[in-house]
């Protein structure tokens, strides 16, 4: 089995006022690493139901592969809210089929293989999806080179201090954005105003090898051990920034996985961030020069 990059949690329906779009961090994540040119796997829950049987369509229709057994919980959905300038607020319906995943024998074998994980805060609100995400995250080998990275994604009240510091346990990359960055400084009791040094103090505390840090249209920060990476966040015509943090993800860790360097990878991601925002919804098809 060639290695695989894994994003695994949420799987679920975006409802817009125009309509329903597929959607869900993890799988934003693997279809844009599809796209770069690295094999991707994208592991949740569907219901028995329609919105479930669409989903599948759609993910076949993109070419997403991934483990997704249909579980006795109706398939997710969110509704997104969007201001004048594009940028999302969520409705998140609870109990529903991506809380579900089950721990499978198939996540074992999917962690020997990978050479990247992505997961969040949000699909472990449940005790059986966490449960899931752990398996699969402890399952990856002693001394493996994989990436293993927390994007943080907190939504609404499904984050507290036990599962973020379990995650934080569990990566070596960290991706935050700067309202997160004050949220867990708070909370972990780190320096929220000094942006360097709460940062580097999450990394030397949790053993990170990398910490991310997006300030929407302003820039972006990349720190590792002995380098810093600023840019500012490109100018363009916004549609909606739904999905354009995964999108940021997907091409730092398929660059970084291709041989890139961390300021190259930097680079290309908040390029494809920054194309997602001018397209409606999370999974538009990047353009060519985007994917060289």
């Amino acid at each position: 089995m060639n290695r695989v990059f894994v994003g695994i949690g949420e799987l679920l329906f975006d409802v817009f006022p125009s309509g329903r779009r597929i959607g869900g961090a993890p799988v934003n994540c693997a279809y844009h690493v599809a796209q770069l040119g690295v094999s991707s796997v994208a592991v949740s829950a569907l219901g028995k139901d329609e919105p479930g049987d669409e989903i599948v369509r759609i993910m076949e229709e993109k070419h997403i592969s991934g483990f997704v057994p249909r579980v006795d919980a109706p398939t997710g959905t969110v509704q997104v809210e969007l201001d004048a300038s594009g940028v999302p607020s969520f409705t998140i319906t609870e109990n529903v089929a991506w809380d579900k995943i089950p721990a499978a024998p198939k996540l074992a074998e999917l962690a020997k293989n990978c050479c990247a994980v992505c997961f969040g805060t949000l699909a472990q609100r449940d005790s059986v999806s966490r449960k899931a995400i752990h398996m699969l995250l402890d399952a990856i080998p002693e001394g493996s080179d994989a990436l293993v990275v927390y994007d943080v994604n907190l939504r609404q009240h499904y984050y507290d201090k036990d599962t973020v510091e379990a995650s934080l346990h569990r990566c070596n990359v960290l991706k935050i954005n700067e309202d997160e960055h004050v949220i867990l400084a708070g909370m972990l009791g780190f320096n929220s105003k000094d942006i360097e040094k709460g940062c580097r103090d999450m990394m030397a505390k949790y053993g990170l090898d990398i910490v991310i840090l997006t300030c929407g249209a302003s820039c972006s920060h990349v720190f590792w051990d002995g380098g810093h990476s600023l840019l500012d966040t490109p100018k363009v015509e916004v549609v909606d920034t739904v999905g354009a943090g995964d999108a940021f993800t997907a091409a730092f860790c398929a660059s970084l996985l291709k041989g890139k360097s961390i300021p190259e990878a930097h680079k290309k991601a908040v390029e494809v961030s920054a194309y997602t925002c001018t397209c409606s919804g999370a999974m538009p098809v990047l353009p060519e020069i985007l994917k060289q």
